[in-house]
């Protein structure tokens, strides 16, 4: 039998450049670099379109990276026994923390002059680990009550 799932949430960073927007935003800047290259070779200086392409290139791998750890995602679960968090790739899943769904406790530090949730972690006996860091601290403080309130139901079984 499959124990009961109280929570199982997929956190995925939020990246808000669509592809389509990444292929406008390379366009625009290789048209600005070979304009810009137009003119320096036209002034004699012959190596500045190598180095605006070195520019570009650099763009297009800090986008290409970024794309990649969009696809990377957090994944929490609870259950009457345990709660799990896993991190997933499309290439490997790791499971960085188990521990008793009995003895588990959330931990939330807050920001003493306003309340934002700063960090919020999952504890038992000493051991800490952060959950939910890709989220933004509205978001990890409904997440907070949400983990919280799947634990204490899964404690009671209903």
């Amino acid at each position: 039998m499959v124990p009961a799932l109280y929570m199982d949430a997929v956190i995925t960073p939020n990246r808000s450049l669509s592809e389509r927007g990444f292929v406008i935003l390379i366009s625009i800047i290789t048209l600005a670099n070979v304009a810009s290259a137009a003119v320096f070779v036209a002034m004699g200086a012959h190596w500045v379109p190598v180095f605006l392409g070195v520019d570009l290139a650099a763009v297009v791998v800090a986008f290409l990276i970024s794309f990649q750890r969009a696809r990377n995602v957090e994944r929490v679960q609870v259950t009457p026994h345990r709660v799990v968090v896993t991190y997933e790739t499309p290439k490997w899943t790791r499971v960085v923390w188990e521990s008793p769904t009995v003895f588990t406790r959330v931990a939330v530090d807050r920001d003493e002059s306003d309340g934002r949730v700063i960090e919020l972690k999952l504890a038992l006996s000493g051991r800490e680990t952060p959950v939910a860091t890709a989220l933004s601290p509205r978001e990890r403080a409904d997440f907070a009550e949400a983990l919280e309130t799947a634990i204490w139901r899964a404690r009671r079984g209903g």
